[in-house]
């Protein structure tokens, strides 16, 4: 075990980065966050990082501070002399503004890879970026890794009598046809047409599903208007069951009801953002095993691809 390295955590994401650090070997790094009456906050080091790897895990879901803590602890490493600084970002948070969809707007995770590069980040570790290319908005290292090592053992353990994959849209595509070439099996798509943000007005099913025990697949769930229209729509269609399996459950709004409505059998997410509540239908995955080992892999200059089942989204 390289003893160099040194694993911090934001606010938003010390539930995970304990569990990471555990798994990795090595206590926790001590960071302490003072808030001030008008608002600000000052993150600092409570421990030497002089010459040290430093890997600082904070996801960057809602609110914005959550993003601007994990941009100022990079600073204050930089200004503390660490060898290297490594992100640690299990939700990318703005990754669904990566491209301008229509005039006048920002690409919002090109603006944040530019802010973490400028902060003084050498490599960001992560996992199921909403859109590959944006390793490509980074001019450090990336290590793109995906749950399908998490995921692919648990359907396997169902054993599930007639799997089939599917898309809860044609963007997710690419994503459950690789898990069905992994798994042997085939798959389907829904097709959408949104009303507006956040809001799915028509859907169709392109495949067929009778008798079929489906696994739908995503990398976020939000409201959650997607997903559970997607199932309700392949259990009309004569499914035996359906389950929506997702990497970052960011529910939001009425995400948790509809899901209670909805017709899955359960509903399986990681921790990369801490679930608002409980409901027995959500089953959460750890991530903290893949990362510890990402990070050893990280240290030793050890390739990460192995970890993957695949990787082709």
């Amino acid at each position: 075990m390289a003893t160099n390295a040194l694993i911090f955590s934001g606010r938003a994401t010390r539930y995970l980065a304990e569990k990471i650090a555990e798994s990795y070997g090595h206590p926790l790094g001590n960071v302490e966050v003072t808030d001030f009456s008008d608002g600000e906050f000052q993150p600092s080091f409570e421990e030497n990082i002089r010459g040290r790897d430093v890997f600082i895990i904070q996801s960057t879901f809602s609110p914005s501070d959550n993003l601007f803590e994990l941009l100022m602890l990079i600073d204050a490493a930089r200004r503390a002399s660490a060898k290297r600084i490594v992100a640690v970002i299990p939700y990318f948070g703005f990754a669904r503004q990566d491209r301008k969809d229509k005039p006048r707007v920002s690409v919002a995770s090109k603006l944040i890879a530019n802010l973490l590069t400028a902060a003084g980040i050498q490599r960001l570790i992560t996992i199921d970026l909403h859109a590959d290319q944006i390793q490509g908005y980074f001019d450090v290292p990336v290590d793109h890794i995906y749950a399908s090592s998490i995921f692919t053992p648990y359907i396997q353990n169902l054993n599930l009598p007639n799997l089939i994959m599917a898309s809860p849209d044609t963007g997710g595509t690419r994503r459950a046809a690789a898990y069905a070439k992994y798994l042997n099996t085939g798959f389907v798509i829904c097709y959408k047409q949104r009303s507006k943000p956040n809001e799915v007005g028509k859907m169709e099913l392109v495949g067929d599903v009778e008798g079929k025990d489906v696994i739908l697949i995503d990398d976020i769930i939000d409201t959650a208007g997607s997903i559970t229209k997607a199932g309700n729509l392949i259990m009309e269609r004569g499914a035996a069951s359906v389950r929506a399996f997702c990497t970052h459950p960011v529910f939001s709004g009425e995400a948790f009801k509809k899901i209670e409505d909805a017709k899955f059998e359960e509903v399986v997410v990681t921790d990369t953002i801490p679930l608002k509540k409980q409901n027995d239908k959500i089953k959460v995955l750890s991530t903290a095993d893949l990362f510890a080992e990402v990070i050893k892999r990280a240290l030793r200059t050890k390739s990460i691809s192995s970890l993957y089942q695949f990787g082709d989204k």
